[in-house]
């Protein structure tokens, strides 16, 4: 492999380098001429029009319908909610002229979607009927980051879903909160292969306005977490502030509840760092665009047999399973490419299955068949086995990614009982530190000065992870491992992105 197509950075000792690396040279993303943006390549837009069609089947199946707003916001609709203005103001990118002529009121691009689809949701909702009203956009958001920027995991313009919706109660409100995370779990975990944790964000860190956050957090192999998605319970509050009122029953006029919820292209740099090696992408495959690549190996005086017995497969591979869940096969048959350059080629690209077939497979009536995941190599399996049993091998692959990285992640949940140790652990360790906490704000401030580490969640209770709300049951015994007093809540500390 040449070194312009392979990667050349270590993934444990040159993590940011590998990972700009394999983003650049597996053809997912290229910098954008605005610094923080990036240009998704056709590689990387099929990886999220992946995650996107089994997301969006999830939201259908259950009374949510897609629309459309705008990108531009005016500013006295943001002005409306003061948390959403106090929330995003820095990060808030403005429009001031249309052509040559200042505005009369100035545009955000839109950071967030709360100040805009409300004052829909209050013109179009009249009685409880109407209700509950459940919309969701797939777009674009653009948020000013000042911090290193990152192509997936951080960026100034990215591409998401935005979830709205109104109810009649509370505790319809907290189901439906409830329903999106649980639907983003699947995403991550059935679709990604990434085990994950749920729970809370705390206070400091919920969603500007809402009553509670709820999240999504998966560990990375450097020990950093990832919050994958996020679901809010906004309470009555933008309801309030946006006039979002229904008839109820009696007809006497009631405020709704409202919830939004959000995943985006960050799920992309999830799935890069947390299943890459340093060959380049390793792709579950129920996400990858290709799930299994065939090399054909020949010389000039047997290359049509060979080429004409690798078509033949590629045609068993994709109809074994039917239209709607045909195997994604891609018969790689350039001349100009040796094999061992196609090789390396689908590794970087992170192809589940490779199968290499050449005259003496042709002669025997069998493949090669390679996995990328483990790099464990099968000779001589019957070309009809192979075309029998591929969507079991496939599945297998998905399984195994999924636990090998559910493995890694109870290896690296470590438990503290003191500041000391909290410090001590995270510095010596990579992952998670799970500790008690009173919930005094102010007592996190030295863990994120001395080792840039903070709470990123709040775990749900391990029984019972339907909760939604955590009652006083669920509240433990022992002191807060920062101050000494009656701890609330187990937290979990960790470096983020």
């Amino acid at each position: 492999m040449s070194q312009e197509l392979g990667i050349t950075a270590d993934k444990q000792r040159e993590t940011s380098e590998w990972y700009t690396q394999v983003v650049k040279k597996a053809g997912l993303a290229d910098y954008a001429p605005v610094k923080g943006c990036m240009v998704i390549k056709p590689y990387g837009m099929k990886l999220w029009e992946s995650i996107k069609e089994d997301f969006d089947t999830k939201i259908q199946a259950t009374g949510v319908d897609n629309a459309y707003f705008p990108l531009l916001i005016p500013e006295s609709y943001l002005e409306k909610e003061e948390d959403i203005v106090e929330g995003f103001d820095p990060e808030v990118a403005w429009v001031t002229h249309g052509g040559d002529e200042e505005l009369e009121e100035r545009l955000a691009v839109r950071p967030t979607s709360e100040s805009i689809i409300a004052p829909f949701m209050s013109d179009w909702i009249r009685s409880h009927r109407d209700l509950p009203m459940r919309l969701n956009q797939w777009a674009n958001v653009v948020r000013w980051e000042a911090t290193d920027t990152r192509p997936f995991l951080r960026t100034r313009e990215f591409l998401w879903q935005e979830g709205h919706t109104a109810h009649a109660s509370e505790e319809a409100a907290d189901e439906e909160t409830m329903l999106r995370l649980e639907q983003y779990q699947e995403v991550i975990e059935d679709h990604l292969a990434i085990p994950s944790i749920l729970g809370y964000k705390p206070e400091h860190d919920k969603f500007p306005g809402a009553k509670y956050t709820t999240t999504i957090e998966t560990l990375m192999p450097d020990g950093k977490s990832i919050q994958s998605g996020t679901s809010h319970q906004l309470g009555q509050h933008f309801a309030e502030a946006f006039d979002i009122t229904f008839e109820d029953e009696n007809s006497e006029k009631s405020t709704a509840w409202t919830t939004s919820w959000g995943l985006s292209t960050r799920t992309i740099g999830a799935l890069i760092m947390a299943h890459g090696d340093n060959d380049g992408l390793k792709l579950p495959p129920k996400v990858a665009p290709t799930q299994v690549v065939i090399v054909p190996i020949y010389q000039e005086d047997n290359r049509e047999e060979v080429l004409d017995y690798a078509e033949s497969l590629k045609h068993g591979l994709e109809a074994e399973c039917g239209c709607k869940n045909n195997v994604r096969v891609k018969l790689d048959d350039r001349d100009h490419r040796s094999p061992g350059y196609k090789f390396n080629e689908w590794e970087l690209k992170g192809v589940p299955l490779r199968v290499e077939i050449g005259p003496n497979e042709v002669e025997d009536g069998t493949v090669t068949v390679v996995r990328r995941d483990n790099g464990e190599k099968e000779m001589g399996i019957e070309k009809s086995t192979l075309i029998a049993d591929i969507k079991d091998r496939l599945d297998i692959i998905q399984e195994d990614m999924y636990s090998e990285l559910e493995e890694y992640l109870e290896e690296n949940i470590r438990e503290a009982s003191s500041k000391e140790e909290i410090l001590a652990t995270i510095g010596k360790n990579r992952g998670y530190v799970k500790a008690k906490w009173c919930g005094e704000e102010d007592s996190l401030e030295e863990i994120k000065e001395q080792v840039s580490a903070e709470i990123v969640v709040l775990p749900f209770r391990e029984d019972s992870k339907s909760e939604t709300i955590l009652s006083e049951e669920d509240e433990i015994e022992g002191e807060c491992a920062l101050t000494g007093k009656d701890a609330k809540k187990w937290v979990y500390f960790a470096k983020n992105y």
